[in-house]
Parts: structure tokens; sequence; C-alpha cells
């Protein structure tokens, strides 16, 4: 009983949690009616938290009643580029551009790279050669120095510089040995060009992606062309960084002539900085830390985290900027920059983050707003299996997106911050003072007790 009652007794005396609390809040538009849902964290909700680890972010229906909501790092997502390769092309020539091509008579080098190839009856260098027209084209895609055929997912064509309009239907096989060929895929090419030269172009031949070591392109429709060039496109797995935001911070005078202070947003965890220069050759070794609080009352003391050399430089008309490094812990919200003899710049500190992921349960009565800005807020974000229960990664990526609107400020709360400030202010002069008199009181104490000593007997 006696646990019961201490529960309602603190849940009486706990604050209001309502919308009005926070100093700054965002409208959300959401498409349909999605059971959860997911928001990258705005810049300006990072901007105006008052703790590092977003204590302070609130989502709320209509009746200002809070949702249940988790907060999930960005990651990385995996994507897709293209590579293209040269491609070493020979025309199929024949009496009829019809003709089939079948029967190949190759002549390749020791290392199975094409020398010639050309039909069964055709000959070379001779008077009928000149009657002959191009039925076909023979694509050798081996690459230098790789044993293995490359793998390809396109052929891209390029018309000759003479034309400018052109239509043909394309169909593409592909071999081993020149000898048994498969076939992979047909297109329709075309280019399309009006009186101010400007070009509709479909110039690809796209198929799933397998390895190839030769090809061979035959017409279906249209005029055979011997093409400018002929490119393959090679898919290539890359990686994609999560999307980061920044931010430039201002030089303030530090505690030093050759000091800088700049002063982070509590709700910024920045992963990166670096320094902004205007423009100019600088050179600026330094020292990042911060300033700790001395064992002396008032007095503080430069406590290194990194050093490095920030620069900018124009060399042969090529600016080279340092570049930016990681940020180490435990630094605060005032960083410091201490430089070997006052500095004659004041350049911006640049500060990025990468922005999590807000996913919250779309109950209650929508709208929904987004409401961050509250000092000394209890944390209220939930594991993310509390609030999408059974979701697997890939559902979570692709949960519908809320989006915020523009933020909107709260008078009445940032009065109430203010007034706050001011009062904690007042209280940690009131006690720094309190400090002050114990110390003082203390030293009196101590000189009387020698004073007393002083004047017994025997110590004269």
């Amino acid at each position: 009983m006696n646990a019961l009652l201490l529960a309602a007794a603190v849940a009486s005396a706990a604050p209001a949690d309502t919308p009005l609390d926070y100093t700054h809040a965002f409208a959300l538009a959401i498409s349909g009616t999605p059971g959860v849902v997911q928001l990258q964290v705005p810049r300006d909700a990072y901007l105006n938290a008052r703790s590092a680890g977003l204590h302070d972010l609130r989502i709320f229906d209509a009746k200002g009643v809070a949702q249940p909501f988790a907060l999930r790092q960005p990651e990385g997502s995996a994507g897709t580029t293209h590579r293209t390769l040269p491609v070493r092309v020979f025309p199929l020539m024949a009496e009829r551009p019809d003709a089939p091509l079948a029967g190949l008579e190759v002549s390749t080098a020791t290392d199975g790279r094409v020398l010639s190839v050309r039909l069964p009856g055709t000959q070379a260098d001779t008077p009928a050669r000149g009657r002959e027209r191009l039925a076909g084209l023979v694509l050798d895609l081996r690459q230098e120095g790789s044993a293995e055929p490359p793998l390809v997912d396109a052929l891209k064509f390029t018309l000759p510089s003479a034309r400018s309009n052109y239509t043909g239907q394309l169909w593409l096989e592909a071999s081993d040995d020149l000898k048994r060929w498969e076939a992979v895929g047909v297109a329709e090419l075309s280019w399309l060009s009006n009186a101010s030269d400007e070009t509709l172009a479909n110039d690809k031949l796209e198929f799933p992606a397998r390895p190839m070591r030769y090809a061979r392109l035959s017409w279906r429709s249209g005029e055979p062309l011997q093409f400018a060039a002929i490119t393959a496109h090679t898919p290539v797995q890359a990686s994609r960084a999560p999307a980061s935001e920044s931010l430039l911070l201002p030089a303030q005078p530090g505690r030093e002539a050759r000091d800088l202070v700049y002063l982070k947003p509590p709700g910024i965890t920045p992963l990166r900085m670096g320094l902004q220069f205007g423009g100019g050759n600088i050179v600026l070794p330094a020292t990042l830390g911060s300033y700790r609080e001395s064992r002396k009352p008032g007095q503080h003391r430069f406590e290194p985290a990194l050093h490095t050399t920030f620069y900018r430089l124009e060399q042969n008309g090529t600016p080279r900027e340092s570049g930016d490094i990681a940020v180490p812990p435990g630094l605060g919200e005032r960083w410091v920059l201490r430089f070997e003899q006052p500095p004659s710049v004041k350049p911006a500190l640049r500060i990025s983050w990468e922005p999590a992921t807000l996913v919250f349960v779309a109950g209650g009565t929508p709208p929904y707003t987004l409401a961050v800005g509250r000092a000394k807020a209890a944390p209220a974000a939930r594991p993310i299996g509390e609030v999408a229960p059974g979701f697997t990664p890939d559902e979570l990526r692709g949960l519908e997106r809320a989006t915020p609107g523009a933020v909107r400020e709260q008078v009445a709360a940032l009065a109430d911050a203010a007034r706050r400030a001011s009062a904690d202010n007042a209280a940690a002069q009131r006690r720094l003072m309190l400090l002050w008199g114990v110390l003082v009181l203390g030293v009196a104490v101590v000189a009387g007790m020698v004073w007393r000593l002083l004047r017994q007997p025997g110590n004269a």
C-alpha cells in the first residue's frame, strides 16, 4: 500500500507533458492511414533540442496525447553504379544485309583476342568486297590483363557524326567461343533530332547482368549501321553513406588571446569537424579541447583532446584544403581551439552529423506534431521492438515517411525557458558567492587559530 501511495504521489508531482511545454514544434503531414510512420529528425529539431540524447523529443496527436516512438541510427544503403568498358568491334560484311550470321570464320591470337571475323563465302581485299554490305557486328569484350569475361548488363551505342536520326531493332547474342551463341536481348534503338538540334535518344540495349566474352549483333529491322562507338556497362556495387547535415559555428574569444571558442548546440552530436576559411593561404596548427573547472573556484584549465593542422593553400591556381576530421568524445558544448599564437583570422568551425530516424505509432487523433525544446525532459524514446514489433529491417526502411512543416516557435515556452535559465544563473551565482564566503570564513578561522597559538606562553 505504501509503495502505491508513493507512486501516486510521484505521479501527481510530475510536471505535465503537453505540446505547449516545448519551445519549438513541427506539424507533420502523413499520406494514407499507416499504423507506423518514420521521420528523419529535422535539422531545426537538432538546433533547438536541449540534450545530446534528444531526450526532449516528443510526438503528440491533435489532442496533445504523446505517441510512442523510437529513434534509429541512420544506416548506409547499398547501391549500384556502372563503369564503362571499351569494346572492340568487327563488322560482318555480306552481299545481302539479311544474310545468316552462322558459321563465322574467326582468327584469334593466342590469348583469345579476336584479330578478324568474316562470314563464310566472303573474301577480304577482293573486288567483290566493295559490293558487300554490313550484315552484323561481332564484339570482343575481353579486357586486357583479365582472363575472366567481364560482367555486363548493357551496351551503349554512339551514332556516327554524320547521322542525327536513326531507328533500328537490334538482336544481341553472346558466346564464349565464337561458335555456340545464346540469345541475350533485343532493343529498339532510336535517335530523333529537331530543328534546334535537340536529340531524344534511346541508345542502350539492357539485359540482366551476365559474364560476356564475345557478342554478336544483328538487325531485325532498320538499316544496319556501323556505329561510331559501342561501350559495355559493368555494374559496380557501392555502399552509400547515410545522409548528413552540417552547421557553421562562429568563432568567439577564449580565455586566452590564442584561444577561439565555439558553442555547439546541445542536441547535436557531431561526427566530423573542420575549419571554414574565406580565402588566402593559411596554415594553422591547433589543439582542440575544452575548458575544465580547476580546483580553485572561478579558475579553469585547458584540457586538450587532439592536435592537428588546418590549412587552405592556393597551389598553381588550385585550392588545397584540410579535410574534416573525426570528433573526439567528451568535448561538451564549448569547444576550444588553442593556437601557437593569437590567430590573424577567426574561421568558422564546421560540424557535421547524421540525422536519426524517428519511428512512431500513428495512434490517437491525427494530425500529429513533433515537439522539441524542454530543459531537463526525461527520455521518452522506446526500443524499436516496442514501437514496431515484428517489423523486419526492410519493412522499417520502407515505412511511410512523414513530412515536417516549418519549425514553429512557441512564445510561452520560450519565455518560460528564458526565466528558468535566468533563475539557474542566479542560483549558480549564489552558490558561488556562498562557496567564496565559506572559504573566506575558513581562512579567518585558521588565522584565528594561528594567532591564538602564537599568543600562548612559550611561543613568544
